[in-house]
């Protein structure tokens, strides 16, 4: 008897003093290397642990034309940590704090101000922007990770494995049950070299992305940055490739100034895509690109990205397209699409779901919300709800046409689309704009009212049909037929 309360003391005794240790590394802050600018707009804390903020290159506040991303860019601050449990944050900035706001506003953050500096609390982990006096555009961007799972043995022969530190890249390919692994602290430099073999990516001979992941049970994940700003701006290059494989995992990594596409996944079964960062600048800068998939899930991402952040198309001969879901994602677009499908569908698209979404910025020239086909196959059975719009200039589209990105002489077809649980406001416009950098006209592009909604089908035989608005608010009044327009090739639309 005695020996078991002994042992019972222990027990508990051990309990709580792992519940104790536990508790004490709530968070996890990794040191910057050195070598590395770091940004000076911002000092970030978290429970008095100072936070390293990076800085990478965003597009400049004024309207710009798609894929010439000229003129002065931006720089956006990033600050990065890893937590477990509700922890204090503080914002520090040169000047007196007047005003601020963090988005999403879904999150419920309220902070307190006190001089120069702001205070607020988080809960769980996400993907936070702070807005101080106004300035909306040279954010601070927080980055709130989930401790990490499993951590790979750098001795393992299937890990490639990237420490703290500053590394040089150019290209890496992955196989069959191996893992790229970067540890939190660690920084690759992507570039390219002179005379790189082209690889053969959709039938063409393409710059070989930074990373290929090929086969089967194949990932890249961690802590770590890629940052591929060292990639002359006249190459277009993938930054993380999934094609031809199964069982992929893109999981913790944050990605800046990506050159072109950032994941493309290609002809893949069985992928996830969790708690990715991107922040780009560059035209064609989408974010994560799902083409001739299947079973693809993108959830807990943060994108800032100059073209569009989730979007899905099909290449001819490369397969379907078929259960893709992206959900509790961030995203912030620059120009293009936020959530959308196309505009290149040469194969068959069907059983998609984008839910539970925040777009806290959408301040280009397209639509946050779309459905986008300008070749010949089927696109159905889609679904948009619960998405949080902050700001949009145009909200919702289905639309069957030709475009500059059209490639087949026959035109398909949009079938039953739901649009659900969609609060929306529209986007301010700023009165003095009137043309892009380029001299190219701003103004067809305005909305002055309110954001657009749009379905225009093709002809009498391609038609976008079984359209339905479930509970649509746009600055706070529902949706009615009378504030979408509609062409005489549209049928079967129901408001609810």
């Amino acid at each position: 008897m005695i020996n078991n309360l002994k042992k019972a003391i222990i027990g508990c005794s051990l309990g709580l003093l792992l519940g104790w240790n536990s508790f004490a590394q709530k968070v996890k802050v990794y040191p910057a290397p050195s070598g590395i600018e770091l940004s000076k707009a911002y000092v970030v804390k978290v429970e008095g642990q100072t936070v390293p903020v990076y800085q990478t290159k965003i597009p400049p506040s004024e309207p710009i034309p798609r894929l010439k991303p000229i003129g002065t860019f931006g720089l956006a601050s990033v600050a990065s940590f890893d937590m477990n449990a509700s922890a204090s944050v503080s914002v520090t900035i040169p000047d007196k704090v007047q005003s601020v706001k963090i988005l999403p506003t879904s999150y419920g953050i309220v902070p307190t101000i006190k001089g120069n500096t702001i205070q607020f609390q988080v809960k769980n982990p996400g993907h936070i922007t702070v807005e101080i006096n106004g300035q909306w555009h040279e954010s601070l961007h927080i980055l709130v990770n989930p401790f990490e799972k499993n951590i790979p043995n750098p001795k393992d022969p299937n890990v490639i494995y990237f420490g703290p530190g500053i590394h040089e890249v150019t290209n890496i390919t992955v196989g069959d049950g191996q893992t790229i692994y970067l540890a939190g602290g660690a920084y690759l430099r992507c570039g390219t070299l002179e005379n790189e073999e082209e690889v053969e990516i959709r039938g063409a001979k393409r710059k070989p992305p930074t990373f290929i992941l090929r086969g089967k049970n194949v990932s890249i994940r961690g802590r770590g940055i890629i940052d591929q700003s060292m990639v002359p701006k006249k190459i277009r290059r993938y930054t993380i490739l999934a094609q031809n494989a199964q069982n992929v995992t893109i999981e913790g990594v944050t990605i800046f100034d990506p050159s072109h596409w950032t994941i493309p996944i290609q002809s893949c079964d069985k992928v996830h895509v969790e708690n990715i960062k991107i922040i780009g600048w560059r035209g064609n800068a989408d974010g994560v690109d799902i083409t001739s998939s299947r079973e693809v899930l993108v959830e807990n991402c943060f994108m800032r990205t100059f073209d569009d952040a989730v979007v899905i198309k099909s290449f001819g001969g490369f397969g379907e397209v078929k259960n893709v879901h992206t959900r509790k994602c961030v995203v912030w677009n620059e120009l293009a699409h936020a959530l959308s499908i196309g505009a290149e569908v040469h194969e068959n698209i069907s059983k998609v779901l984008f839910e539970d979404c925040d777009v806290i910025h959408d301040v280009g020239r397209e639509t946050a919300l779309r459905v986008y086909h300008c070749d010949d196959a089927v696109i159905s059975d889609v679904v948009f709800d619960n998405i949080r719009i902050e700001e949009a200039r145009r909200l919702i589209s289905c639309w069957i046409g030709k475009t500059r990105w059209t490639e087949t002489e026959e035109r398909g077809h949009i079938k039953n689309v739901t649009f659900k649980n969609i609060t929306a406001t529209s986007a301010p416009i700023d009165p003095t704009l009137t043309r892009f950098q380029d001299g190219t006209d701003w103004k067809p592009y305005i909305i002055k009212d309110h954001a657009s909604m749009e379905l225009v089908g093709y002809d009498a035989e391609h038609l976008v049909e079984g359209i339905r608005f479930e509970n649509v608010l746009l600055d706070g009044k529902k949706v009615q037929a009378k504030n979408v327009t509609m062409n005489e090739f549209v049928k079967d639309v129901q408001f609810k």
